[in-house]
């Protein structure tokens, strides 16, 4: 029997001309694409303004795509992690993150990541696999919970992965997709430079650069790419961009307790950044195990943040969100935890 396809991470186009392979009428892809991005069906018998004899041939021939969580764990804040498993067998996790009025979801784009930081619990865990731009989609969809920003911020980056992930970006904020808006999405890198090009090329997505530290030298020691990608390349590239559509470009900054949190970093991230429009959020760091690093402590956030906004600067503190399920910044590794249950 041939292998059915899946519907989750097609677009209009790739749909009818698997439609239109299989025997079906091509004047349904758009309304099957509304149920699956929108509706996030299961099976095709749930959508009520499709024929049944369209759906029972659809069931022969295809998947949605939409898959549910393997198991989640809830932090004390309201957090949720979620722990999602590919039809290969690859693991990656996503967080649910609600703070208001906002729920942010972050997802994964790989199932471990390739760049080595050291100061984050998935580049320890190794790398197994990319995910495809359906499977990334799915960590939105197939979630039972309400969302209204998405970050690619999870396992992963988005970089080493660039051709699933734009069109995972182009399903988040198309009409015919998830209609997110694209100042709804954002993605965040170590500052590949050949994918950041085409992140502004072919996307309208928010774009984040994970940066360490404003000197070359001591990023290396913490972010490898560093040698094959200076991060100079992408802050050239973000002042440059012609955002006449005012997208918004952010630098994320870790801070670690006496590493990059002097005085002589904030003056250099006031020199690169100035006049620029780029904003700097401040992140708490999350030692992992067997680190001696410390996060640097919130006055000396704070203070750092009041430095940067009155030279100019726009920046912002982010407050540590799911650090007791091990879902904060940094910290996903989809190993689970003990407290991780089915459902």
């Amino acid at each position: 029997m041939e292998e059915r396809k899946v519907i989750c991470g097609l677009d209009p186009e790739m749909l009818s001309l698997n439609l239109s392979s299989a025997g079906a009428e091509e004047r349904y892809s758009r309304r099957l694409l509304y149920w699956v991005y929108r509706r996030g069906i299961r099976s095709f018998s749930e959508p009520d303004d499709i024929p049944v004899s369209v759906k029972s041939a659809l069931e022969e021939r295809f998947l949605t795509g939409v898959n549910p969580p393997i198991s989640s764990v809830r932090s004390a804040d309201g957090s949720v992690k979620y722990l999602f498993e590919t039809a290969a067998g690859l693991p990656h996790e996503t967080v649910w993150l609600p703070e208001g009025k906002r729920m942010t979801v972050c997802v994964s784009v790989q199932s471990g990541c390739r760049m080595g930081c050291s100061f984050c619990a998935t580049g320890r865990s190794g790398w197994s696999g990319n995910l495809m731009a359906g499977e990334i989609v799915n960590q939105v969809v197939g979630l039972p919970n309400p969302f209204t920003h998405i970050v690619l911020m999870g396992m992963g980056e988005p970089g080493d992965n660039i051709d699933e992930v734009i069109r995972a970006c182009r399903i988040f904020t198309a009409e015919w997709g998830l209609a997110a808006g694209r100042s709804k999405v954002t993605v965040s890198t170590v500052g590949v430079t050949p994918s950041v090009i085409r992140l502004l090329n072919e996307t309208e997505v928010n774009i984040t650069l994970s940066l360490h530290s404003p000197f070359p030298d001591e990023r290396e020691e913490v972010i490898p790419a560093e040698r094959q990608w200076p991060f100079t390349e992408t802050l050239k590239l973000m002042k440059e961009y012609d955002n006449v559509r005012r997208r918004r470009f952010t630098v994320a900054y870790v801070m670690i307790k006496g590493n990059n949190d002097t005085g002589r970093h904030l003056e250099e991230l006031r020199r690169l950044l100035h006049g620029t429009g780029i904003r700097v959020n401040l992140l708490p760091y999350h030692s992992l195990p067997g680190d001696p690093e410390e996060s640097a402590d919130e006055e000396t956030m704070m203070q750092f943040r009041h430095l940067l906004v009155t030279s100019g600067v726009g920046a912002s503190v982010r407050r540590s969100r799911g650090a007791d399920i091990a879902a904060a910044c940094g910290m996903l590794a989809a190993g689970g935890t003990p407290r991780q249950r089915r459902g």
